[in-house]
């Protein structure tokens, strides 16, 4: 995954860029006409600010403020954290109900509400297990953004 940024300030081997968020309901032909292009045009568009290590691959070449760069993302981090984030609460919320409707059906449980208690704690437990798997060091360090290169000027 790649994205433009602009370079804001540089001090020693560390550059800070921003980078506009872009939203895509703003380029659709029904922008007028639907609710999510509405609420995109009435929320003004930020920006997000990175403070980021110069790699070694551009030491030779020289950056200046108002540089463009070009950051990027390893897609297959990207996809394994969305994957994680996503979809561990779930199969934590679909096991444990299933487990809860069985020892409803045994007998084990009084009631339906403790079946439905007990699916809910699975959903939590994979919502805990995924942010600690998302606040790991190594996993933080994938997930930075890089400086890939530097753009051309006109």
């Amino acid at each position: 995954m790649e994205e433009l940024a602009t370079v804001t300030a540089i001090d020693n081997e560390y550059i800070t860029v921003v980078s506009q968020i872009k939203s895509s309901c703003s380029n659709c032909a029904q922008v007028d006409a639907c609710a999510s292009g509405q609420v995109a045009k009435a929320i003004p568009h930020k920006a997000l600010s990175f403070t980021l290590l110069k790699p070694k691959s551009l030491a030779q070449q020289s950056i200046i403020v108002g540089d463009c760069v070009v950051l990027t993302l390893p897609e297959t981090d990207v996809l394994q954290s969305a994957w994680q984030v996503y979809l561990l609460p779930i199969f934590g919320l679909f096991s444990f109900s299933a487990f809860g409707q069985w020892l409803k059906q045994q007998g084990l449980l009084t009631h339906e509400l403790m079946a439905l208690a007990i699916g809910l704690a699975g959903g939590y437990l994979g919502y805990r297990v995924a942010k600690y798997l998302q606040n790991q060091p190594n996993k933080i360090a994938k997930l930075q953004p890089k400086i890939l290169r530097i753009l051309a000027k006109p």
